[in-house]
């Protein structure tokens, strides 16, 4: 998680996956993209794509000598978990303690439905009052 988070520090890198969120682009176009908004080496871009390549954050294809780039959504999902488990502690404990909360209303359930017993009566005798 260390490597995506420190990928997405660079504010050249946020570009590159914004370039990226409208779909997979071939190296030129994203070197030209961001060399319209400031100087950058075409070198200089691939290496930006090799930091979020290595972190999981964009997957590469080869067509001949071209290379496109695109989002990988894993790498994503595992940052946006990492995040969501921030704003939400708890949430692991979710699932469980629903489950607990399910138990407790059977146990109740079951003991309003179970007979009542009376003191000095045993399980199984008939209520004297029934004869």
């Amino acid at each position: 998680m260390d490597e995506v988070f420190d990928a997405l520090g660079d504010p050249t890198r946020r570009q590159i996956l914004e370039l990226l969120a409208a779909g997979e682009q071939p190296v030129g176009t994203v070197v030209a993209a961001l060399q319209d908004r400031a100087p950058i080496s075409q070198p200089a871009v691939s290496q930006h794509l090799k930091v979020l390549r290595e972190a999981g954050l964009v997957t590469v294809r080869a067509e001949g000598p071209r290379r496109f780039y695109v989002i990988d959504g894993a790498g994503l999902d595992a940052a946006r978990a990492w995040l969501a488990r921030l704003a939400d502690p708890l949430a692991p404990f979710a699932q469980p303690l629903d489950a607990l909360a399910t138990e407790i209303a059977r146990g109740r359930r079951a003991r309003r439905a179970a007979p009542v017993e009376r003191p000095g009566q045993h399980p199984g005798d008939q209520d004297s009052r029934l004869a």
